[in-house]
């Protein structure tokens, strides 16, 4: 009797040629449970990863919804990491692409009848909490910051997904809340979406930086991508359900950064970087908004106990080397063959 091999379960990716996504394609074409992947972005990518397959579909367009459910038929889940950052002065085009967008998706899903649903949250999700260790659990609201459009469009993905399942128990959604993502090919495009498309690479290389601003609030936690990454992978193959922070113990502060950069901590009113700010981003000078930085001032600090016991995830890289390799990726400007993460080598 010939006994025939098991196809690997198929995973259809959206967003797959950002900063997650890229790594999240790779873990999981590398894994032997994986039979095919088919990354998702709205362009086609000039990217090469071995046992990866790209499509096009535009999650912000009302009459992709034929288009969904015949690329996801027969998936056996979908990672859904599709988001558009900008533009930070036009917040409906945001929420045309991600809220309504992620709503075509969860629908296509449900008709197309995938048993599991990976979708990314993010700490930004949270509502304000405590600066300090251990930080807050899943349980922790997740309200967002509500003049931020960032915050607010996951925020309200978390009030959609609860109603998503009470109407569907039989799909197993899993939401990732990952702190916040570095990686070097990544670089290029976090430059773009923080500083803006004109400000040279070159002049955000840590020895120009004169000093690290010590304000109220800033204590962040940083993980590299791939590590966040390999949490994605687990949770596609694994019986698991439910929500699960992503981060390492490290909290980033002023203190951390000056050590990493060498330079010196100056303490800085939040008032006076925030009005600089404001004025920089109205002026269309920089696309990060003052919102998002009265935001990420309030995010609280994340326990990613769940994580590492329910899922066996454990992170690789330190945060230490997460920026750091952040930081080498603005300097070489090299990204990847993909439209969000384009770089080029700064000299």
């Amino acid at each position: 009797m010939t006994v025939h091999p098991t196809p690997g379960k198929r995973i259809v990716v959206t967003g797959a040629t950002g900063n997650v996504g890229t790594s999240v394609v790779r873990a999981l074409a590398r894994d032997p449970e994986v039979g095919s992947v088919l990354g998702l972005a709205r362009r086609r990518p000039g990217l090469r990863i071995e046992g990866v397959e790209w499509d096009t579909v535009d999650l912000s367009r009302p009459d992709c919804e034929d288009r969904l459910a015949t690329l996801l038929s027969g998936a056996d889940a979908v990672v859904h990491l599709a988001w558009r950052f900008q533009p930070t002065h036009d917040p409906v085009v945001t929420w045309r692409s991600n809220v309504l967008g992620s709503l075509r998706l969860f629908e296509a899903v449900a008709a197309a009848g995938v048993p599991a649903l990976v979708h990314a949250s993010s700490v930004g999700a949270y509502s304000p909490g405590p600066k300090t260790e251990p930080g807050v659990d899943e349980g922790w609201p997740t309200h967002g910051w509500p003049d931020a459009a960032y915050c607010r469009e996951k925020a309200y993905l978390e009030r959609v997904l609860d109603t998503f399942e009470l109407r569907h128990p039989q799909i197993r959604v899993v939401r990732m809340r990952p702190g916040f993502l570095f990686k070097e090919t990544a670089a290029p495009e976090q430059r773009r979406i923080f500083a803006g498309r004109y400000v040279p690479g070159n002049l955000l290389r840590p020895d120009l930086l004169p000093f690290v601003p010590d304000l109220e609030g800033l204590r962040f936690q940083v993980l590299h991508t791939d590590d966040a990454a390999e949490a994605y992978r687990l949770a596609v193959l694994r019986d698991v359900r439910g929500p699960f922070n992503l981060a390492t113990d490290t909290v980033t502060d002023a203190r951390e950064l000056a050590a990493l950069l060498g330079a010196r901590i100056v303490r800085v009113p939040r008032a006076v970087v925030r009005t600089a700010l404001s004025a920089a981003w109205r002026a269309h000078a920089v696309p990060a908004s003052p919102h998002l930085f009265d935001a990420v001032l309030r995010l609280p600090v994340l326990d990613s106990t769940r994580a590492r016991q329910e899922l066996g995830w454990e992170p690789v890289h330190t945060a230490a080397e997460a920026l750091t390799a952040f930081l080498r990726g603005v300097r070489r400007g090299e990204g990847e063959d993909t439209e969000p993460l384009a770089g080029k080598r700064l000299r």
